[in-house]
């Protein structure tokens, strides 16, 4: 009796043991799925263009929308997602650092000039005096909305401010006399359009142009002969190691056509630029 009970909870630990093995073991659709976190506008309208592409190198792509910039950095570490593409490298750095993960790029895709926007302001010499700017609050954007600041002679910035550096409100050496507000990126169009009039904004490409704003009704823009546009290139992330992956080649490859290229030139007219 006691070597059958022995038998029974023998074969029970062997059957458990093939269960747990088998529960660590990645479902093979998985490696044929590239799975890629996003922004809505325009990183996974621009992805949406290359899923054939993808599934001609074998490989299905799953797109997972985020509105938030820190959710894609999170799902990518802990290997929720592949890859994800909402960040310039900037923002990618200034998160490691902050939650002491190691993300890197993999690929720069494409560049989306800052711009300011203005409430009831068709030139910035109307600007009056207390009046009010919003810019977004994360590090590296608070960084280049100042700077655009700086570059359009709204405020000085210290004379070595750099975006490699990063500089906040509290480094403004004289503000103009304006009310300078730092709030979350993904609120300024609709802080901005719920404004006083007279009031201006620094917003990013995609929010903009999710918010219907045009470029070429911006009030300024970055001086796209300067060094942002690779300083703030959007770049494909990944965890280090899978840089040159087979999941992250068929990505990039897929993307990096003259046809993503005419895309983004015939869709967004200006708002975002291919930079491969």
């Amino acid at each position: 009796m006691k070597k059958l009970l022995a038998l029974v909870l023998a074969l029970a630990l062997t059957v458990s043991l093939v269960a747990l093995a088998g529960c660590g073991k990645k479902d093979k659709a998985d490696d044929k799925t590239i799975t890629v976190g996003a922004s809505a506008t325009p990183h996974a309208e621009i992805l949406e263009q290359v899923k054939d592409a993808v599934e001609e190198k074998g490989y299905t792509l799953k797109i997972v929308v985020y509105d938030d910039y820190v959710l894609p950095n999170q799902a990518l570490t802990d290997g929720t997602i592949d890859a994800n593409y909402f960040q310039h490298t900037p923002y990618l750095n200034s998160y490691n650092k902050s939650n002491g993960t190691d993300l890197v790029s993999a690929g720069l895709i494409h560049y989306e000039p800052f711009g300011i926007y203005g409430n009831s302001v068709s030139n910035l010499s109307e600007l009056k005096s207390g009046a009010t700017i919003l810019i977004p609050a994360d590090d590296s954007n608070e960084t280049r909305a100042l700077l655009l600041l700086a570059q359009e002679n709204l405020i000085k910035l210290p004379e070595d401010a750099s975006a490699e550096k990063g500089v906040t409100t509290l480094d403004i050496v004289d503000n103009g006399g304006y009310d300078i507000q730092a709030v979350q990126a993904d609120t300024v169009p609709a802080q901005l359009k719920n404004s006083k009039e007279g009031t201006i904004a620094v917003i990013n490409g995609n929010y903009a142009i999710g918010a219907g704003l045009k470029i070429a009704d911006a009030l300024a823009t970055e001086d796209a002969k300067g060094d942002a546009a690779q300083t703030y290139a959007n770049i494909i992330a990944v965890q280090k190691g899978n840089e040159n992956s087979e999941k992250t080649t068929v990505l990039l490859d897929a993307l990096k056509t003259n046809a993503v290229k005419k895309y983004i030139e015939d869709t967004y007219a200006g708002a975002v630029v291919a930079i491969f």
